[in-house]
């Protein structure tokens, strides 16, 4: 690795080695409600972790019979996953469809209940509050939704849409501020404030995502959870929706969680990504550990069948295969999950679960791909990338 620091997407240093995935948690003790309350909403700092996450599962239960249900199983959309969000960083998760990572972005809303694990923000475990510190948290932690068509009401115009989290949260402005309020925030976002009685039917799909953006802003929150924001979108679009994003980060001092399927998107705007397979996380590193020196056989598998435009590159490159199908969550496969479809699976993967470390033969050295893999046999391939 290089001498000189890493630059983060804000362009300033970032460590990785104080950015570790997992640190340790400082849990704030709060007698009553009202300490819970000040302890989310006491500021935080950049640099610092602001959401820890740890051994967080949701497990969805299969019943049998109607009138007497009895359960026979569970569906295991998230089980075990670790990770922290620092202040001020863009995490970014990607995987295939039913990987959980719309579970895991519900979760750390609070829309589902965890079956087992934390999630710290600021000390605080957000899944044992209730009420008022509960509505803090919210408030703090806000969400920008996969589909700009279904996830604004087409009764309300856009006025009402940016300003109704103002009703749930007065005190972030009284009643006579709302629409100079929702103004700013449409002006923000690139939109015309004088569109403010409009319907949602009467915009594109950009424009609906930045309306979208701009609800999510109104509470001026520390942290915004991206589920698949612009897979919507065309690719044009796409990029102004990006770049925005990127922009409002460094204007409001933003943390993101940033959910996608498309690689290339996902390492424009993540300091660090995340690799999720069937419930867990894979690998986790920083942009140039996860794109340039995977060490994960699925983390492999997923940039290679990403198009490169080169054909030249595209001749000369390994393409990588999976035989078989994804395994069910509800019956998943002992030891390692990524087993009946690893062309490096031995018995040991059958009996062990692998844990989500740094590889034995990266430990202590300054290679980019001395980063958190959870493969026993995990070793750095060459990727062509799209770029």
């Amino acid at each position: 690795m290089a001498d000189s620091p890493k630059l983060s997407k804000s362009g300033e240093p970032q460590d990785a080695a104080v950015m570790p995935n997992v640190s340790g948690v400082t849990v704030v003790d709060a007698h009553s409600e009202a300490e819970a309350v000040a302890a989310v909403e006491a500021p935080a700092e950049r640099g610092e972790p602001i959401l820890q996450v740890r051994g967080l599962k949701k497990h969805f239960p299969l019943t049998q019979g109607i009138l007497f249900k009895k359960q026979i199983g569970a569906v295991k959309a998230v089980d075990g996953v670790d990770f922290d969000l620092y202040q001020g960083e863009t995490l970014g998760i990607v995987g295939e469809s039913g990987c959980g990572k719309s579970t895991v972005a519900k979760l750390l809303m609070t829309l589902e209940r965890a079956t087992a694990g934390e999630v710290f923000y600021k000390g605080q475990d957000i899944t044992r509050l209730s009420g008022r510190a509960l509505k803090a948290v919210r408030r703090n932690i806000q969400m920008v939704f996969q589909d700009p068509y279904t996830s604004l009401n087409p009764r309300m115009t856009v006025g009402d849409i940016i300003g109704e989290p103002y009703d749930i949260h007065p005190e972030v402005a009284p009643k006579g501020d709302r629409r100079r309020k929702v103004q700013e925030l449409l002006d923000v976002v690139g939109l015309n404030p004088e569109y403010i009685n409009r319907y949602p039917h009467q915009f594109s799909g950009g424009q609906r995502q930045r309306i979208g953006i701009a609800r999510g802003l109104a509470l001026n929150p520390e942290i915004i959870i991206c589920d698949e924001p612009v897979s919507a979108l065309d690719v044009s679009v796409q990029a102004q929706v990006i770049n925005l994003m990127a922009k409002l980060q460094d204007e409001f001092n933003l943390s993101y969680l940033f959910i996608a399927h498309d690689l290339s998107i996902v390492r424009h705007i993540s300091d660090r990504v995340g690799v999720m397979y069937l419930g867990k996380i894979a690998e986790i590193g920083t942009d140039t550990e996860i794109y340039d020196h995977p060490t994960h056989p699925y983390t492999q598998a997923l940039l290679s069948a990403v198009p490169v435009p080169d054909p030249e590159a595209r001749e000369n490159r390994e393409r990588i295969i999976l035989t078989g199908d994804v395994p069910s969550p509800a019956n998943p496969p002992s030891g390692c999950r990524f087993r009946t479809r690893c062309w490096k699976a031995e018995e040991r993967c059958a009996e062990e679960v692998p844990l989500l470390a740094i590889p034995e033969r990266f430990q202590g050295s300054d290679s980019p791909a001395a980063h958190e893999s959870a493969c026993h046999f995990a070793e750095e391939m060459d990727v062509v990338h799209a770029t």
